[in-house]
């Protein structure tokens, strides 16, 4: 499935990504070696892309195959707003995010052919609805806000100031991008993901005291 999901990404963004000498491609894997030396999966075959598309976005696939638009380099401004959105997509490896969504599904399917089983409809319970509103989405947001947590962590680790995470997303948010209802997304809303960062970076405040 992973090897899957490399093969679809790159067929389509594989001419758009940028060469390993290219500027931003150099600041890229320059945060991402600090940021993967501290998570304790530096065993891992990682490979840092940056695609030259407009997009604020950044995602990793399984097996530590993480891709950076172009899009969102000036809202990250600088390395340590890098190391924050790098620290995230590595979180999402390091918590195994990719399969505890897979062992997820798999739990909700057998719990609906159980169902089945004594004769009851799944989908009373199970409609296309409540799945994406009342299970999935919080189930996603609740992983992000997990990635947050750790990645802020890692980033501190690594040297970055974690104070930084908080201001790209405040830039993120005043730049509004992709910002719906958070009950509609995935990801939890920017303006609760900015409250909970200035909380996490707190606690590790106190820690490094």
């Amino acid at each position: 499935m992973a090897h899957q999901a490399y093969s679809e990404v790159m067929a389509q963004f594989g001419n758009r990504i940028l060469p390993s000498f290219h500027p931003d491609t150099r600041f890229v894997a320059r945060v991402a070696k600090r940021i993967v030396k501290v998570s304790g999966m530096d065993n891992l075959e990682w490979e840092f892309h940056v695609i030259d598309s407009p997009e604020p976005n950044a995602f990793v696939l399984p097996g530590g195959k993480v891709f950076v638009f172009t899009g969102i380099l000036p809202i990250v401004k600088n390395e340590d707003g890098m190391a924050a959105v790098l620290g995230h997509e590595v979180a999402h490896q390091l918590a195994r995010h990719s399969a505890e969504k897979l062992s997820f599904a798999k739990v909700i399917l057998a719990f609906q052919i159980t169902l089945m089983l004594f004769g009851i409809d799944p989908t009373y319970i199970f409609n296309q609805l409540a799945l994406n509103f009342v299970i999935s989405k919080p189930f996603s947001r609740k992983c992000e806000t997990e990635a947050d947590a750790i990645g802020l962590q890692l980033m501190a680790q690594a040297c970055y100031n974690p104070e930084e995470a908080v201001s790209m997303w405040e830039r993120m948010e005043k730049a509004g991008h992709g910002d719906i209802p958070q009950f509609m997304s995935t990801h939890p809303s920017h303006r609760n993901r900015v409250e909970f960062l200035e909380k996490e970076v707190i606690k590790i405040s106190k820690f490094s005291l």
